[in-house]
């Protein structure tokens, strides 16, 4: 496969994640050393979903990170823009629903979810501005958005041996892993190109959110941020 450009041509990204959809989950459970399980609950407890509520999952891939929400009178709406994620997640989580979408031009009506989340999926979206744009207007007044995404390490001591890791040797312990190693490469370089959780931050408040914050995880290798739409 011809792997994906940081320009992120909408196409080029959901081909590359069609292509890594079987075996996308084990092989992050392996490069973040057991870590993914960890931030998906710190996730799960950020967006707190309650009974009646309905809860929108972007880039939600194979629902590994949806089924985090479900619970007795809570709709999970499970969305991604690449179809093989979501054949896969279909079969293994039938109680789920699925449905295609983009971030950019989302499916679903002003102010009709309680919470919108994104794991690890936003720095994937060729329009980061629209995509909070949009989230914002899906979201009922009093409704949060919470997102976790691959961040800046924040220990000096750390930082060194976290980007050699990153850029030199996942990329080539994912081929061992993975039959598409050239995701993985694409994983590293994107994350680079990243901003940072403040930098993140300012972007959420430019697209409406108020009492915006943030927290590092793993020593800011992963940040969740967290935004509401206060009610009028």
């Amino acid at each position: 496969m011809s792997k994906a450009n940081l320009d992120k041509k909408p196409a080029e990204v959901a081909a590359m994640f069609d292509e890594v959809a079987p075996t996308y989950d084990i092989t992050n459970d392996l490069l973040s050393l057991g870590q993914s399980r960890l931030w998906r609950s710190r996730v799960a407890k950020a967006v707190a979903a309650k009974s009646g509520q309905t809860i929108l999952d972007l880039a939600a891939g194979t629902g590994s990170s949806s089924i985090a929400f479900a619970g007795p009178g809570i709709k999970v709406i499970a969305t991604d823009f690449s179809e093989g994620m979501l054949a896969v997640g279909r079969k293994r989580h039938p109680e789920l629903e699925f449905r295609f979408a983009d971030a950019t031009k989302l499916p679903f009506e002003k102010a009709s979810v309680d919470a919108v989340t994104i794991s690890f999926g936003l720095r994937n979206v060729v329009d980061v501005p629209k995509a909070l744009t949009e989230m914002f207007r899906v979201l009922k007044p009093g409704g949060r958005v919470v997102i976790c995404e691959f961040s800046h390490v924040t220990l000096p001591i750390f930082k060194a041996f976290y980007n050699f890791y990153l850029t030199k040797v996942l990329p080539k312990v994912s081929g061992l892993f993975s039959k598409t190693p050239e995701a993985y490469s694409y994983l590293a370089e994107s994350i680079v190109a990243w901003p940072d959780q403040a930098g993140l931050a300012v972007q959420l408040i430019d697209a409406g959110f108020e009492n915006v914050s943030y927290k590092n995880l793993s020593f800011g290798v992963v940040a969740i941020h967290t935004g509401f739409k206060v009610a009028n």
